[in-house]
Formats: structure tokens, C-alpha cells, sequence
């Protein structure tokens, strides 16, 4: 496996490839009642997060392999306001500009890496650091989204706490659960 094989790997997955870990995996566990609602004393929603992942992947493809054109106000970088950003269709968005960015990374030869391209900001950078920034960011947003998710959902313990029957006390304290007296 070359390096752009291994680019191309490493970008699809963490995208879609990890049923916890991708971003499209947590957004598959995210439901209506969750897509608009903020945290408390918080501001961004689970559906203005995942639209500029969306966005962020159109104006990244089109600075480093298309004409730079876009701007953040374009239609085609930002569909809907963000606050009224429809679910399913967000989720189809994403995997729309994601398959668009993927059809130009995949066209990339190994030494195109190093090749200086446009970020959407104006600066020049390798290519390589402008995918990596891309992939890091689907993996920063899917942690931001994993624990959103999780706390909008009334249940933010491991998979392993909740089999153990691990609760949190009112101080937050983890403690195991309660055995009765003469139990062995």
C-alpha cells in the first residue's frame, strides 16, 4: 500500500469507517430530538456541527483542487441556514462531499503529497497537511458529536460501566453497585 492508498484509507475511515469512532458512525446514533438542542449552556448543535464538516470538506476540495472560488456565503457550501439544517438531508450532504473531495484525493499520485495546494483561508500548504487537516477534523467533530450524543441522551457512562451496573453518585463519583449485607 502506497502513501495515497493509505491516505485514502485513513480519510475513509475516519469518515465512515468505524461503527463508534467515524463521524458518519456516531451521526447514526443521533436522533431528531438531538439534531437541534444544544447542550446546556452551550450554543452549537449536533446539526450545525455536522453541516460545517460539510461544508469544511466543499471549500477544502475546492481551494486544493478546483478553482477557489467558493466562499462560506455560497449555496453550495452551506445549503441551509445552519440552526434549520434539515437531518437526513445534512447526513446525505455529507456523504455527498466527502465522495466529491475522495474522486480528487483518488486521482492523486504518491508525490502529489508534497505538492503545495490553496487552503480555503488563502495560504499554501502540501497536500498532504491539507488531508490530514481533513481527516483530523472528521475525528475531532465525531468525539465532539460521540459526547453530545451521549449526554443529550440521558446516558453517558462506557458500555463496560453499564454492563457492570457502574453509576455516578450526586458528587459524579464513580462507584460499583451496591451489594446487600450477606451477599457473597
Amino acid at each position: 500500500m502506497g502513501p495515497i492508498d493509505l491516505m485514502v484509507y485513513l480519510l475513509d475511515h475516519a469518515f465512515e469507517g468505524g461503527e463508534f469512532q467515524s463521524l458518519m458512525g456516531n451521526l447514526e446514533e443521533v436522533d431528531e430530538s438531538m439534531w437541534q438542542r444544544p447542550l446546556p449552556e452551550s450554543v452549537r448543535t449536533i446539526g450545525e456541527i455536522a453541516l460545517h464538516v460539510a461544508s469544511c470538506k466543499v471549500m477544502y476540495a475546492d481551494y486544493a483542487f478546483g478553482s477557489a472560488s467558493l466562499s462560506w456565503e455560497s449555496p453550495e457550501v452551506e445549503p441551509w441556514p445552519p440552526s434549520e439544517a434539515p437531518m437526513n438531508e445534512v447526513k446525505t450532504f455529507l456523504r455527498e462531499t466527502h465522495a466529491r473531495l475522495m474522486e480528487q484525493v483518488r486521482r492523486l499520485g504518491d508525490d502529489d503529497l508534497l505538492a503545495i495546494r490553496k487552503a480555503n483561508w488563502g495560504e499554501d500548504k502540501e497536500t498532504r497537511w491539507l488531508l490530514s487537516t481533513l481527516l483530523q477534523h472528521d475525528a475531532y467533530h465525531a468525539g465532539e458529536i460521540n459526547r453530545m450524543r451521549s449526554v443529550l441522551s440521558g446516558e453517558d457512562r462506557w458500555q463496560w460501566q453499564i454492563e457492570l451496573g457502574i453509576e455516578r453518585d450526586v458528587a459524579g463519583v464513580s462507584r460499583p453497585p451496591s451489594r446487600e449485607v450477606g451477599a457473597t
